[in-house]
């Protein structure tokens, strides 16, 4: 039987998007913001194993890599432990290596899966000693889909005059005090960015309707209320706060996709929307490896 593990919401819409597609009998090891994404992916409720059971009675684990909880380290440490298979599906594009590595042990899978062409190119020199497979990814393959479908249901929609942003953020100060004992270790936080993404709109080269700003599905509510007010009021803008509705759904009602180096952004990519990276000057540059994302600068 096999058992599939997630909490991180990037890698639980890869693997909720694997089971959706292949059918497969298995049993679900989640937490955190992978249950939502399970269940909405599923359309339907899921039951959730408890870790030992699923450890000694599964004999293979399909994991995700997450940055914000050790369940999935722990999975592969585990399994490792009891000669059972373990494959991890890489859901990113950067801190590959770091993704194994808690408390200062790595644990690595026997299997790494990539989902595109960027990230096996990344992978494989990084991991010598395991095998790396390049698969189709049926996330992206469930990303052009439903975006052709609601754009089909908004054919014919009156066009608001200038720019529709969708801004999505990355819990950046929390990765950086959990990892590494600093909110500032990649040298700015999403509020940073966000300012710094406001203060430069005008090099867009349209005129700016509205932005949505979109938390990461980890943040808690109302993190971000009263930096939408500040820059409502600064730039005069329709500036709100989404998350109330699906990722796709919210692309779907853009033209530009901003952030910092958010996986959303490559599914905004995927969508064929126009990506751009806000990360301020003295930040660590964009890990993400694709070529269509433009870097705004000051």
């Amino acid at each position: 039987m096999l058992c599939i593990a997630s909490h991180d919401a990037g890698g639980a819409e890869v693997l909720a998007s694997w089971l959706a597609r292949n059918r497969q009998e298995c049993r679900l090891l989640l937490a955190g913001p992978a249950v939502r994404v399970f269940e909405r992916r599923l359309n339907r409720q899921v039951v959730v194993d408890r870790f030992e059971n699923a450890i000694n009675e599964c004999d293979a684990f399909l994991t995700g890599s997450s940055w914000q909880s050790d369940l999935e380290w722990r999975v592969i440490e585990a399994a490792r432990q009891q000669d059972k298979n373990v494959i991890t599906f890489l859901d990113h594009w950067g801190n590959y290596r770091e993704r194994f590595l808690k408390n200062g042990r790595e644990c690595l899978p026997d299997v790494i899966w990539t989902g595109d062409d960027e990230a096996f190119a990344l992978a494989r020199p990084l991991f010598p000693e395991i095998e790396v497979k390049q698969v189709r990814n049926p996330y992206f393959d469930d990303i052009r889909e439903t975006v052709s479908a609601l754009a089909d249901k908004q054919a014919g929609k009156r066009e608001a005059v200038g720019l529709r942003i969708l801004f999505v953020c990355e819990p950046l100060s929390e990765h950086g005090l959990l990892q590494y004992g600093d909110a500032l270790h990649w040298g700015y936080t999403e509020f940073d960015a966000l300012r710094f993404f406001f203060a430069n709109m005008s090099r867009l080269g349209s005129p700016v309707h509205s932005v949505i700003i979109r938390p990461h599905p980890s943040e808690k509510p109302g993190k971000y209320d009263e930096i939408a007010r500040e820059l409502a009021t600064a730039s005069g803008l329709d500036v709100t706060v989404g998350g109330q509705v699906p990722l796709l759904n919210e692309i779907a009602d853009c033209q530009v996709v901003a952030g910092c180096e958010s996986m959303a952004m490559v599914v905004g990519m995927i969508a064929g929307r126009r990506i751009i990276s806000a990360i301020p000057p003295g930040g660590r540059p964009c890990s993400l490896p694709h070529r269509q994302i433009e870097k705004l600068t000051a």
